[in-house]
């Protein structure tokens, strides 16, 4: 079963940090918020496999398949690139650097996570098989994360409308 609350912190995160961004950076726009959004979201393309078994996509495709590798450092690396392929030259790179930016705070929150082995996943590779000490912090189906990051959300929305509202009066 897809754990709802994990995915719908990894959005609400990436949504947050984006927004902050926006606040920092005046080229900054609901369009560079959305990237970091989908960027957070991105290492939970591997949930596709729900769908779409690793068995059924060999078949299908003919030479072996894994989603897995879509949840690693290098995976994130290459669905950014191929995500960053839809956009115009001139704002690749930018794109890229936002992208890269929301799967940063994906890892990071699933590292903090509990396992059952008390070790993450394999987030370094293809450099490194390491797999570090998770954080303990919390599990992917405690809601809590998500209530917390609902909660931040909503403070930087509501913080962007009061911001726009002071620069349009005179």
């Amino acid at each position: 079963m897809i754990a709802v609350a994990d995915v719908l912190t990894h959005v609400l995160t990436g949504y947050v940090l984006g927004t902050v961004l926006a606040f920092r950076y005046d080229w900054m726009g609901s369009a560079h918020v959305t990237v970091v959004t989908v960027g957070a979201l991105s290492p939970d393309f591997v949930k596709a496999e729900i769908f779409l078994p690793d068995g059924l996509m060999q078949y299908l495709l003919g030479i072996p398949f894994a989603w897995a590798p879509l949840h690693t450092l290098g995976g994130t690396i290459v669905v950014g690139l191929l995500t960053v392929l839809l956009l115009a030259p001139e704002y690749r790179r930018r794109a890229l650097a936002l992208f890269l930016v929301g799967a940063a705070t994906h890892h990071v929150l699933d590292i903090a996570l509990i396992t059952p082995s008390g070790e993450a996943y394999a987030v370094l590779w293809p450099l490194l098989e390491y797999r570090l000490p998770a954080g303990g912090l919390y599990l992917s189906s405690d809601r809590w994360p998500a209530l917390v990051a609902g909660l931040a959300a909503v403070t930087v929305w509501a913080l962007g409308r009061y911001r726009d509202s002071r620069a349009e009066t005179p």
